[in-house]
């Protein structure tokens, strides 16, 4: 059994139209549960079990989204930002009505994998510092590593803001 709430919230949080559109489609009969036409949009339904159509088209109810995505260089991760493109202008816009945002960031100039979601409980869980989920970089860079500077990495360095990173193992290639 699926979650219960009024087919107009369903249909709304899917991105069909607002509630109050809904209203209206209802009375011209475009909304339907298990092949009944309702006119009623307070109708509870189950998101898992019944039928819901709008103007004939099934709908499949999503309550959380994952969202894997390969950031390229140049876009920040972030829901708005006043200068740069955001990482939320590279997947579908229909994603948009379900929130997603990012679970942790990538640099502006790094490229890699960056997940979104809306499960906020979910995102908490992979970013938070205490659950210790192991994260793999790949980093290139111009210059020598010295022992020392591995040294310092494999500690736990402390930014120029003064904000202290765990220690981090790390494999040289090359």
């Amino acid at each position: 059994m699926g979650k219960k709430m009024r087919v107009d919230k369903l249909l709304s949080n899917v991105g069909v139209a607002s509630r109050a559109e809904l209203k209206k489609y209802c009375k011209q009969g475009l909304i339907s549960v298990n092949g009944k036409v309702i006119n009623n949009p307070g109708v509870q339904v189950d998101s898992e079990s019944d039928d819901i159509r709008f103007n004939g088209e099934k709908i499949v109810y999503r309550e959380f989204v994952y969202i894997m995505l390969n950031k390229p260089d140049g876009y920040i991760s972030a829901t708005y930002d006043k200068y740069d493109p955001i990482v939320l202008d590279l997947i579908d816009q229909s994603y948009l009505v379900f929130e997603p945002f990012p679970v942790g960031r990538l640099d502006k100039d790094t490229e890699g994998l960056l997940l979104l979601t809306n499960d906020g409980i979910w995102a908490h869980s992979i970013i938070n510092g205490h659950k210790h989920v192991p994260k793999v970089y790949y980093v290139e860079f111009n210059g020598k590593l010295t022992k020392e500077g591995i040294e310092r990495i494999e500690t736990g360095i402390v930014l120029g803001d003064g904000t202290q990173c765990k220690p981090a193992n790390i494999d040289v290639l090359s």
